[in-house]
């Protein structure tokens, strides 16, 4: 079940070529070589989006045999779902017990795990679907990348809007030149919705006899476990864990100009409005950044705004968009229902998308575009009708059968670029307000302020390993 046979490099160079979208070579994927040969997965996180994740898999004629949780409860419930599926609370455990037994592994646990067992599973010949954002650290990202590009598995990141038609739609249509040349993009998150700009707990909690404390830290280290503070949703919060609005997000919502515009390796990111870390514990309440790029394959610099926690652009942006929206970001400063877009300014009008998936787009102003014509289709469009998780994972499986040839789009090649991108930002966020990080993205390191550098990487705690 699990002997491969390596393939052409069938994932899309014409498509990648003329789209500019993948970068450095694909290698040979490793894919199945017959639809009728079945697939089986060990799934890593099988609570939350690692539940759906577990299932939208099987829905495609994977069998799942091996189910990974730190949490018993959650374990527990999964496997009604999955009653011929092996439990572990431990991820070294279940891929040591299994590795002749799988073809993919899904990883969806917390943000600081994923590069430990996405590696790992790589390096033992697995396709890997991993949650985003794609790892914890700078490092970790282009160790990702270079590791999926070494095995030549099948890789995609959990942002699922890049399978979404529309976005691939509006990336054609800036690179089509429609809205002339990009000089600046403007994205806003209605995140953090967990808790952010706290200290850490005094004291400790009896850890619950169905949860493995150890499992869940796993690289990161050690700490006392406290009642609904972790362990759950709250994770994101916290620095150790988790990679704040930033990195929860903005896989999805800078997904597409990132792609349409080349915006890898910034020269520099400002930290316009930080609070900077509470007590080096949290991420802040909320944050502006504006990263640097310089001129890239022909196009213009550019810089990219980011604002989250209820920061918004200036009016002289807003007063450009919908009226529709207007009224929702007017709501929102009287203390209603915060709001998510993105807005790519280019020499010939903007384009505006509400949807943090990049889904959805509006070119602007109207007037100028009543009688535009959409540019020539140049990339693939996912033939799987259903939502934006479902085509993501069919893109994927399809993949891993060798029965699409395009391929995954948010392979880790990409997806690994984009991750290095955005965390970028986080060292900024580690820097005293209006302070510049200068990058070098080849080296991975930051050239001015070399104090922020130690968190590109951190040690992992005694037996747990990159892989």
């Amino acid at each position: 079940m699990s002997k491969k046979t390596t393939r052409r490099n069938f994932m899309g160079q014409t498509a990648a070529i003329s789209a500019g979208l993948w970068v450095g070579g694909q290698r040979p994927i490793n894919a199945n070589t017959s639809a009728l040969q079945s697939l089986s997965a060990g799934c890593i996180g099988v609570g939350g989006k690692g539940g759906s994740d577990t299932s939208h898999i099987s829905e495609q004629s994977v069998a799942i045999v091996g189910l990974c949780d730190v949490d018993g409860g959650t374990l527990t419930k999964k496997g009604r779902e999955f009653a011929d599926a092996k439990q572990y609370t431990d991820y070294r455990e279940m891929l040591d017990a299994l590795g002749d037994k799988i073809d993919i592994v899904t990883v969806s646990t917390p943000d600081h795990n994923h590069a430990g067992a996405a590696i790992k599973a790589m390096k033992m010949g697995k396709h890997v679907y991993c949650q985003k954002p794609l790892t914890w650290s700078i490092h970790e990202a282009r160790k990702m990348r270079e590791t999926a590009e070494e095995t030549g598995v099948v890789t995609q990141m959990g942002n699922q809007g890049t399978s979404e038609n529309g976005l691939r739609e509006a990336v054609e249509v800036i690179q089509s030149g429609a809205i002339g040349d990009v000089s600046e993009v403007h994205i806003w998150s209605n995140r953090p919705v967990w808790p952010q700009g706290l200290g850490r707990p005094e004291g400790e909690d009896p850890i619950p006899e169905n949860l493995n404390w150890e499992s869940w830290i796993g690289p990161a280290p050690m700490r006392p476990f406290k009642k609904g503070v972790y362990h759950g949703f709250n994770w994101r919060g916290w620095a150790d864990f988790g990679t704040g609005a930033l990195g929860d997000m903005a896989c999805h919502t800078t997904n597409m100009p990132v792609m349409a515009l080349k915006l890898w390796d910034p020269i520099a990111v400002t930290a316009v409005k930080n609070p900077g870390l509470f007590e080096g514990e949290t991420y802040p309440a909320s944050s502006n950044l504006v990263f640097e790029f310089p001129e890239r394959e022909g196009l213009p610099p550019c810089k990219f705004h980011w604002y989250d926690g209820g920061v918004l652009p200036d009016d002289s942006l807003i007063n450009q968009l919908p009226e529709s929206f207007q009224k929702q970001i007017q709501a929102q400063r009287e203390g209603g229902r915060k709001t998510s877009g993105a807005v790519v300014v280019g020499s010939k009008g903007l384009l505006f998308s509400p949807d943090d998936y990049g889904a959805k787009y509006f070119l602007l102003p109207e007037d100028n575009f009543k009688d535009y014509q959409k540019p020539e289709q140049k990339l693939p469009r996912i033939p799987f009708v259903g939502g934006g998780d479902e085509r993501q994972k069919w893109e994927f499986v399809q993949t891993c059968k060798g029965e699409y040839e395009p391929g995954t789009m948010s392979n880790f090649s990409y997806a690994g670029r984009l991750t290095e991108t955005i965390l970028v930002g986080n060292l900024a966020i580690r820097s005293p307000e209006g302070s510049r990080i200068a990058w070098d993205a080849k080296n991975l390191k930051c050239t001015n302020m070399p104090e922020v550098n130690q968190y590109i990487h951190r040690e992992y705690r005694e037996g747990w390993t990159l892989g």
